[in-house]
């Protein structure tokens, strides 16, 4: 097989040759049809995190070996698979999303389809094995395969990162009248995943932020009713005022130590401020404010396989709106991920195969 991979943290993605894996046990080899370019694949390429003050979590800190093909928004064709899959239902050639946020597969978060949560070995594809630049993957078992359907497969590649992570995180804030404000920082891919999904659950107020009009106009056009550019410090309050008062949900897709701060100040009474972005940094806040308005701070990471599946569905439905995509050759995976880099992706990039 074929990969497009990290050799050397910050420098150009390198194509590699490496063994084919033969499929065992419950495992299912895919060829990858369509890969998505998601922002923590930056991250991961850069080779640390920012965690302000305490200094860096570097890639190694994190169990991560190099070389890897990054890229964990996969879809692709069932190959073959291991002997304890055979009863599984697979036929070759079915076209599969790949859920990739998967674990030792055998803890009691696991076991219960919350891979995503395990505490034992975190084995996530594109992060701590082979991802999706690449021609083939293994997923560790059927389970982790959702079924393509009448689906696009450049834009269903994206529900197995950009679309359960926002999925995950608006279930979090959730139920809140249809009308009352949902904030989200942030209208890249995900931005604009969390704006279809929000409105395929029925809500009608959406308040986007970012800091470039150019994706604040996207954000518009997909369906956000306000758009707040953050380009100064009084961005809280241009929250507030686009809101109509203070906000009893935000959802921070950038997650930086700005972000935060502007945040927390839009909360109201009882807001929940929910962080899922890698940006970095640190949030200092006002301690006393956090029991006196009752406020909460909630991390959510990626999504489960049930929330993939449920997503997918509602997908397959008609009812999730699409998001804009843009299609690059698997070859050019380094490309992509400097446009990204550079600010110039509105919605998703996804890479594809040349048979896809």
């Amino acid at each position: 097989m074929r990969a497009w991979a990290v050799v050397e943290t910050g420098k150009p993605l390198k194509e590699i040759e490496l063994p084919t894996p033969e499929p065992t046990g419950k495992q299912v080899l895919l060829e990858i049809t369509h890969a998505g370019v998601c922002h923590s694949d930056l991250h991961i390429w850069e080779g640390e995190y920012d965690l302000g003050s305490r200094g860096k979590m570097r890639l190694t800190d994190r169990g991560v070996v190099l070389p890897l093909a990054m890229g964990h928004e996969i879809v692709g064709k069932v190959l073959k698979w291991g002997p304890e899959a055979n009863n599984a239902g697979l036929k070759v050639g079915d076209h599969m999303i790949v859920f990739p946020w998967v674990g030792c597969g055998k803890c009691a978060e696991c076991l219960a389809d919350e891979d995503n949560m395990c505490r034992v070995k975190p084995a996530s594809l594109g992060v701590y094995q082979n991802g999706g630049y690449a021609t083939h993957v293994v997923a560790p078992e059927p389970r982790h395969l959702v079924p393509l359907g009448n689906l696009d497969p450049s834009l269903a590649a994206t529900y197995a990162c950009s679309g359960i992570t926002v999925f995950s995180a608006i279930n979090k804030v959730m139920p809140m009248p249809p009308d009352d404000p949902i904030v989200l920082v942030g209208a890249g891919g995900l931005g604009l995943n969390a704006i279809a999904v929000l409105k395929a659950k029925g809500h009608r107020r959406i308040v986007v932020v970012d800091v470039a009009q150019s994706k604040l106009d996207a954000a518009k056009k997909e369906g956000a009713t306000d758009t707040v550019l953050a380009d100064g410090p009084d961005t809280a309050k241009k929250i507030v005022e686009a809101a109509g008062g203070q906000v009893g949900a935000i959802v921070d897709l950038v997650n930086g130590t700005d972000t935060s701060r502007f945040a927390f100040d839009a909360l109201r009474k009882g807001g929940k401020l929910v962080q899922v972005g890698l940006f970095g940094g640190e949030m200092n806040i006002p301690l006393p404010l956090m029991p006196i308005r009752a406020l909460t701070i909630q991390g959510s990471y990626v999504g489960n396989v049930k929330e993939l599946r449920e997503l997918v569905g509602i997908a397959q439905s008609g009812k999730l709106p699409a998001i804009p995509i843009t299609n690059m050759p698997l070859n050019q995976a380094d490309a992509a991920l400097n446009r990204l880099k550079e600010g110039k992706v509105v919605g998703r990039i996804v890479l594809t195969a040349s048979a896809a």
